[in-house]
């Protein structure tokens, strides 16, 4: 919907890869759908959900076996992401590296966005 022909809108790493396939052969899903909504102290948060099949429009990004469906409300925003998952001591999860985010709350799980010319802001 967003994407620039021969340009995936969004990078996996290797380790996020990794751990998306192992969710989807532990769910037997088709892939991981990520999307965002309103909320959080920031404005917006990422979703994330496995999912049985792509719905009309998403964007599937594949590598090593792991796919990606960008809900289409989301593809502007996410446009040039990198997901990657980390592994800590304390916490391990999936990181968005996302050049469009503008602001985001100090424990990172929302995130602002530069209105979109013509449309509200974005609270």
């Amino acid at each position: 919907m967003f994407a620039i022909p021969g340009t995936s809108p969004v990078s996996i790493t290797p380790a996020a890869a990794a751990q998306i396939v192992r969710l989807m052969v532990g769910k037997d899903a088709y892939g991981l759908r990520i999307g965002l909504k309103k909320g959080g102290c920031a404005g917006m948060e990422y979703t994330m959900e496995l999912a049985a099949t792509p719905a009309p429009n998403e964007e599937v990004v594949e590598l090593n076996g792991a796919r990606v469906m960008i809900a289409p409300m989301a593809q502007m925003f996410l446009f040039g992401t990198e997901i990657d998952y980390e592994t800590g001591l304390l916490e391990s999860g999936f990181r968005f590296r996302n050049p469009n985010v503008t602001d985001s709350c100090g424990c990172g799980e929302s995130v602002r966005f530069e209105p979109i010319e013509g449309s509200r802001a974005q609270s």
